[in-house]
């Protein structure tokens, strides 16, 4: 297996890599060599050998090249949310134990909170920023780095050699560090480019922030991967997506629902672009968004099925003229799928069960957490995501919730997912959310939050009789919620369990 740095090695030289918007453009030539003179800086330094180095950037040059730079010289990337408050910087920082924290210019001025956190375990600071054509890493803060500087850039990692680590959420305890090696970076690159038939004639739109596994595979590092092109916005808007898409000739994006149907509801130019594909990941597209987005971008819209611990994808749908189902995340990209029972055992074509993955994209397994290690991995190799579902007669993979998320209503199961895409179905209806209540009689019942479309109306017995229609008794939900804003992470993904305590907690207060 190679790593990605041969990968991306291979591609021509003078054909454009990155460019950022209102900032500079480099070729593959102009960013390796900026990546190799950033290796020189971390090396003059003294960083000890394979340390963790957690890139504190928002999406830039300096993200792209100090992310690069360090997985190349046989450290250890973490990247970092920038808008975390002082006691997540200094969770994420001792978790891993870096050596040294990379922020923003400026940052020494304006108190940023990533510092204050380093100072706390001593681990170094560095303000970076672009310089013509290099990074420059400014050490404000030396640490525990020692004095003995010296030139030489280490040895080109192996395939065995963690080249980054990301956090999973942590919704139901403590966040759980996943490494990640260069094999299995490679290999997701690899089944990306092969899914989605990436070429040099292709140019991404990144939309998905660098420091969450979506965005750094899929959005970056799988078209500089296949010697495309990667256009790099500091953040994701809306009002600036389309002059960028067409000023960059960008023919491909991939984003979260959320992004999606932000898009749909932003103004269109005309003619909209040619757009060769549009992909979905991170959580569950609704049918009725799948098919909008088909019918106003007149692009195929391909769902996948993504974790951290494997390297982002597992599934997708396939580019015609192969099939794709909405309502399905596709089928094993470059993995085994299989689904399992509670005992590990593979239940029949159409039952439902745990989907579990096998494949050398797959972590080695979570960084000092033996239990989560012993419950998440069978014996047999699989890795358990934790998410219920099944496999459809044509292999597909259908997510019917999340095991803990499932509502277990007197025995019966209802999956949220389902509850979900039909709500969507509702024409006043703009985002949609069902989770488990407390019920003294059933256990557990039905409730859900609801964002209507501007300037749509609708009361709760109204969606209660749409989905009367559609859904049987004991599915309907009891009480609806609703808000003008859906609680959601930093990368635009909903979170079942905070959205539920949310609203249940502002039920309490009211009764």
């Amino acid at each position: 297996m190679s790593t990605f740095q041969e990968q991306i090695s291979r591609s021509a030289k003078e054909s454009e890599a990155i460019s950022i918007p209102g900032g500079p453009s480099l070729s593959y030539s102009q960013l390796l060599t900026a990546v190799r003179s950033f290796q020189k800086t971390l090396a003059s330094i003294n960083i000890p050998e394979k340390s963790a180095i957690s890139i504190s950037l928002p999406n830039s040059i300096e993200f792209a090249i100090a992310f690069l730079g360090t997985t190349a010289s046989s450290f250890i990337a973490a990247p970092l949310n920038p808008n975390y408050k002082e006691s997540e910087f200094a969770f994420y920082i001792e978790d891993v134990k870096s050596s040294l924290v990379i922020v923003p210019k400026g940052s020494f001025a304006g108190h940023y909170p990533a510092i204050a956190a380093a100072k706390k375990f001593n681990a170094a600071v560095a303000e970076a920023y672009w310089l013509g054509d290099k990074i420059v890493l400014d050490l404000k803060y030396k640490g525990k780095l020692s004095d003995n500087a010296h030139s030489s850039i280490p040895p080109s990692p192996n395939p065995s050699d963690v080249a980054f680590v990301l956090h999973t959420s942590g919704t139901t305890g403590r966040p759980k560090a996943v490494p990640l090696t260069h094999a299995n970076m490679a290999r997701t690159v690899t089944n990306i480019i092969n899914t989605y038939k990436l070429s040099p004639k292709d140019r991404s739109y990144l939309v998905m922030p660098l420091f969450h596994v979506h965005g750094l595979l899929a959005g970056f590092l799988a078209p500089l991967g296949s010697g495309g092109a990667v256009i790099i916005p500091p953040k994701f808007s809306a009002h600036a997506f389309w002059n960028d898409f067409l000023q960059y000739q960008a023919n491909w994006y991939t984003a979260v629902p959320t992004i999606h149907q932000i898009l749909l509801k932003s103004d269109l130019p005309s003619p909209v672009p040619y757009i060769r594909f549009i992909r979905s990941c991170s959580s569950s597209l609704a049918p009725s968004t799948f098919h909008a987005l088909e019918k106003t971008f007149k692009a195929p819209v391909l769902e996948a099925y993504a974790m951290t611990e494997a390297c982002h994808q597992m599934t997708s749908n396939n580019l015609p003229p192969g099939k794709r189902k909405p309502g399905t995340v596709g089928v094993g990209q470059g993995v085994e799928i299989a689904i399992l029972d509670a005992n590990g055992n593979k239940v029949k074509q159409g039952q439902e069960g745990e989907i579990s993955i096998k494949g050398s994209n797959v972590t080695p397994g979570y960084i000092n957490n033996p239990k989560a290690n012993e419950e998440s991995f069978t014996k047999d190799g699989y890795f358990r995501t934790g998410d219920q579902g099944k496999l459809d007669e044509d292999g597909f993979v259908i997510i019917t919730g999340r095991i803990k998320e499932l509502i277990n209503r007197g025995g019966e199961k209802i999956s949220p997912i389902e509850l979900d895409g039909v709500m969507l179905e509702h024409p006043a209806v703009a985002e949609a959310v069902s989770f488990a209540a407390p019920d003294e009689m059933y256990g557990q019942v039905v409730n859900a939050a609801i964002v209507l479309k501007p300037g749509a109306k609708a009361t709760e017995k109204d969606i209660q009789d749409f989905l009367s229609s559609k859904l049987s008794k004991f599915k309907i939900p009891q009480r609806i919620f609703f808000t003008k804003i859906m609680p959601k992470t930093a990368t635009g993904k909903i979170q079942r369990r905070v959205i539920a305590s949310t609203f249940l907690e502002q039920n309490k207060a009211k009764l």
